[in-house]
């Protein structure tokens, strides 16, 4: 069954197989909102005419049942089924009649995929914004655990001034913050009710899609039914564009990890049970959480390319060319998820080694804090510079490892508590209790 083909037409079973791909696979993610949307669309149907009470009454029950079997795992597009809109109609055909062919009054296939990812979308950045909090909470945790525990700060990876693991786990968190702004701005454009544009050009059916736009809890409407079209895409790439600045502070920390667990710096230790040998030699305890974490992030990172590069130079309205943009969106939310699972795992359980720097090789982090002892006494900046770098050249350099840091952001004043503020105002801008409470009020 297609939604568009008609009795006098077929098509070659190698040119369906090469248009369809991967379509049917990627539509199972998107079937409990295509119910949603159909629910939503039905009642706003009856309430300009163009269905009776009792048929609206027998599609949102039947609907309701099919959903209940996707979340029960039973749902699967049956062989011959184009996609999840064909077999969901086909379900209330076979059980309604008539009754279930008049569902798609008022609605292209068009629309109701962009309704169908706008929910998605909406629903998985949820996810994504929920587990980065989880992240973000503990990497606050672990900073005022470790804020007097120093560290090595390195530039051009040369040692350059003491640092401490409590700016280290603060700055990651501090870095989540910034991409949760990220989020919810993917999250506001997919916020948006793409329903009633129908192929792109509106209807002549009284739809109100205001109304549908309240039952299924979005934000605002795509007014311009052009535009609505011109969103696909657009939604994709920003929501791609999001977890790739996730996916780079994710990155860049477990990097931060693998070099940290090396010999060479010893500054982490992961337990025994979260790293792998080697066949040949009997010391390696190797990384691998951090390195497979590094690797999968870096390639979340390249998508938002991928989505411009199938994006590129077409026209306004659609194209079959954006069907590939499921496959390079769906399979993203799942990594991320998992990536943010284990890098919450792998920190929740990262040793920390205590009095590093008591070591004689970090004497030199300990320059700064000489000349500007030195500017205190009265001497010029300028001055104390090349006095101490004097003193560094001639071996008479001594380091003191007092330190007097209480600037905010320092090692002495870490500000988690402002930066936890600014995480809540960002996760406050979400606004998922009305989304949440339209869905149940769909169910009920």
């Amino acid at each position: 069954m297609k939604l568009w083909q008609k009795e006098t037409t077929s098509i070659s079973e190698k040119i369906e197989k090469f248009t369809v791909g991967r379509d049917r696979e990627m539509d199972l993610y998107l079937a409990p909102y295509d119910v949603l949307g159909n629910i939503a669309h039905a009642k706003m149907l009856e309430s300009v005419g163009l269905l009776k009470k009792d048929e609206l009454t027998a599609l949102e029950a039947e609907l309701k049942n099919i959903y209940q079997e996707i979340r029960q795992g039973k749902f699967e597009i049956e062989d011959g089924v184009e996609d999840v809109h064909s077999q969901v109609e086909l379900m209330l055909t076979r059980k309604l009649g008539d009754v279930g062919k008049k569902i798609h009054s008022g609605r292209s296939r068009n629309d109701q995929v962009l309704v169908d990812m706008k929910l998605f979308t909406r629903s998985r950045l949820e996810e994504v914004a929920v587990a980065s909090r989880k992240l973000f909470d503990l990497l606050v945790k672990r900073s005022n655990q470790h804020k007097n525990d120093l560290l090595p700060g390195y530039t051009h990876l040369q040692i350059a001034m003491p640092s401490s693991f409590g700016l280290w786990f603060g700055a990651y968190g501090e870095a989540l913050v910034d991409d949760m702004a990220m989020i919810q701005t993917a999250y506001k454009l997919s916020n948006k009710n793409p329903l009633g544009s129908g192929a792109g050009y509106g209807s002549s059916f009284p739809l109100n899609r205001t109304m549908t736009t309240e039952l299924l809890g979005f934000e605002a409407l795509h007014y311009n039914v052009v535009y609505a079209q011109m969103s696909r895409g657009k939604t994709e790439q920003t929501a791609l564009t999001a977890i790739a600045a996730l996916s780079s502070t994710i990155s860049r920390m477990a990097m931060d990890v693998c070099l940290y667990n090396s010999q060479n710096f010893a500054f982490v230790t992961l337990p025994d049970d979260l790293t792998t040998g080697s066949s040949i030699m009997p010391h390696k305890k190797n990384p691998d959480v951090a390195e497979l974490l590094r690797a999968k992030t870096n390639r979340l990172k390249a998508l938002p390319t991928e989505i411009t590069m199938v994006m590129s130079n077409l026209p306004s309205g659609y194209h079959r060319d954006m069907q590939l943009l499921k496959e390079l969106l769906m399979p993203a939310f799942d990594e991320i998820l998992d990536c943010l699972d284990i890098a919450h795992f792998m920190l929740e359980h990262l040793e920390v080694k205590p009095d590093l720097l008591v070591d004689k090789k970090y004497d030199l982090l300990f320059s700064v804090e000489r000349v500007n002892e030195l500017v205190v006494q009265g001497v010029p900046f300028r001055d104390a510079y090349r006095l101490v770098g004097k003193e560094i050249n001639e071996g008479t350099y001594q380091a003191s490892r007092a330190l007097n840091h209480t600037h905010e952001g320092s090692i002495g004043n870490l500000c988690n508590d402002q930066i936890t503020e600014l995480m809540n105002a960002e996760m406050a801008r979400f606004k998922f209790e009305k989304v949440h409470t339209a869905v149940e009020n769909l169910l009920k």
